[in-house]
């Protein structure tokens, strides 16, 4: 991509609900002219100047019930525009509706629902999905330090529907901090990102995170799970109770060192700086008089391979990518249907190493983003100063077998194609995994996808994966988002 060009801006598109305070006037003056006269406003003079008693009266009484009916309609249209369940909006009183999952403008999927709210948020606030993904990223950092967090490493690939490009986004090649870990550059990744695609401003989407660091967040399951296999060494007295014991669903847990961090990275002027304060410190808590080494990350090209159905575009090496293209390769060259939906390989109990999140819009623009500590809780080292978890080194050959997120566009002939986003987590069977979600998808025809696109979300054979798969999708000019297992991760949209 042209790396001269700015920002990605993408129309804000008006919302139903929350109506301003002029058109509710305009609603009420409809429906009664004279509701601003107040009362004992004359409506009409005798020719003595004054009002006739009786005519008065009647006039007032039938004011007042116009002003009752007014207000009876209003609060019924409003008491139907809030928010239902979790996971879903309630549609605008046109009568017009969708089954969850499906959205007019735009929608996030993330395994924790404080961050799918959170970027939601950001979505409504008129950002686009970059700031959705990256504003979800950093929560997930505070709330599921298990996966990932600040000092993880990070894939991601965003699509553009204005300009039809496709980005990689990686954190750089592995580099040592100190002997078994490996040198953070969660921040100057997601920064970068932000800074070439990105519409609100940076400072906005360290709000939520910081605020969670700072004032707590609740336990919830998946953490809870981690901890208890896990243990708590070298986790205290962050995530345990002051007898020792892990935290447990429901308990809530604050991080104010990495509150400060995300503080001081919501002020730094340029993605180089974005991370120094984290790497000063850190260096200062292993002994270090200064970092040996500088985070690397880089935006280029993505991978794609041309199919007949359109054009599949991925992560470059190190990352499972390349390994990803080529097993689509063949199984969409070979044209033998699989007789086992559930390869061997996928069915071995795997603890996912990884964290994944995806965010669309209506228009087709989508950012995948995948990242690992390398196992759980990484190296186990939390840092003092910066309460940051460290992921374990990984040498430079070594491929991140779990990142391999995927797009897919349908053929440019076809205007109403779709646009299709896959990731998914669970080493080292995702590649299998997404070639298999992959194939289904493109195995049905047109005309059965749109239907299915308005049926409610069903389990499929994906469901025999360990990990997790996320796939979101454009689908006539409505944002559709679902995971595997089927409700496994939260998802918000408008």
């Amino acid at each position: 991509m042209d790396s001269a060009a700015g920002p990605v801006h993408y129309q804000k598109l008006l919302l139903w609900e929350g109506l301003e305070s002029d058109e509710k006037e305009e609603r009420l003056r409809a429906a009664d002219p004279h509701f601003w006269r107040l009362p004992g406003t004359p409506l009409g003079r005798n020719k003595a100047g004054g009002l006739p008693g009786a005519r008065a009266r009647l006039l007032t009484a039938l004011l007042l019930l116009a002003v009752g009916i007014s207000l009876a309609v209003r609060q019924l249209q409003t008491s139907g525009s809030s928010t239902g369940s979790f996971g879903s909006v309630a549609p605008p009183p046109t009568g017009h509706c969708h089954l969850p999952g499906v959205y007019h403008h735009g929608a996030i999927i993330s395994p924790a629902a404080t961050c799918s709210n959170l970027g939601r948020e950001l979505l409504v606030a008129g950002g686009n999905v970059v700031d959705a993904g990256v504003g979800a990223a950093l929560c997930l950092s505070v709330v599921h330090p298990h996966t990932t967090g600040l000092g993880a490493v990070f894939w991601g690939l965003f699509h553009n529907s204005s300009s039809g490009n496709s980005t990689a986004m990686t954190s750089g090649p592995a580099q040592m901090l100190a002997p078994g870990l490996e040198l953070p550059a969660t921040l100057p990744a997601l920064r970068l990102l932000h800074t070439r695609f990105g519409r609100l401003p940076w400072p906005r989407l360290l709000w939520g995170p910081t605020l969670l660091a700072q004032e707590g967040f609740l336990v919830d399951p998946p953490l809870a799970r981690a901890l208890a296999a896990q243990g708590t060494k070298g986790l205290c007295p962050l995530l345990c109770h002051a007898d020792g014991t892990p935290l447990g669903p429901g308990s809530r847990a604050t991080n104010p060192r990495l509150a400060a961090v995300l503080h001081r990275a919501a002020l730094a002027p340029t993605p180089d700086l974005t991370g120094d304060t984290l790497l000063s410190l850190m260096a200062s808590d292993l002994g270090l008089e200064a970092p040996s080494a500088e985070p690397m990350p880089s935006l280029e090209p993505a991978l794609q391979l041309s199919v007949p159905q359109g054009i599949l575009f991925t992560t470059p090496s190190p990352s499972a990518g390349p390994e990803l293209l080529a097993l689509l390769e063949a199984a969409l060259h070979s044209r033998a249907p699989s007789t086992d939906p559930c390869p061997p390989l996928l069915q071995a109990a795997k603890t996912p190493v990884s964290s994944i999140l995806a965010t669309i819009d209506s228009s087709g623009s989508v950012l995948l983003l995948t990242s690992s500590l390398n196992s759980s809780f990484g190296s186990g080292y939390l840092s003092p100063s910066t309460g940051v978890l460290l992921s374990n080194l990984v040498t430079r050959s070594a491929t991140s077998a779990w990142a391999c997120p995927l797009i897919f566009l349908g053929s440019p002939d076809d205007t109403e194609a779709d646009v299709l986003g896959l990731v998914a987590s669970g080493a080292p069977s995702v590649t299998r995994a997404m070639t298999s979600a992959l194939l289904r998808h493109l195995a049905v025809p047109q005309t059965q996808a749109q239907h299915q696109h308005q049926q409610e979300p069903r389990e499929s054979p994906s469901a025999c994966v360990q990990g997790t798969l996320l796939q979101v999708t454009a689908h006539a000019e409505h944002a559709h988002v679902s995971s595997v297992p089927h409700g496994c991760c939260p998802f918000q949209g408008f």
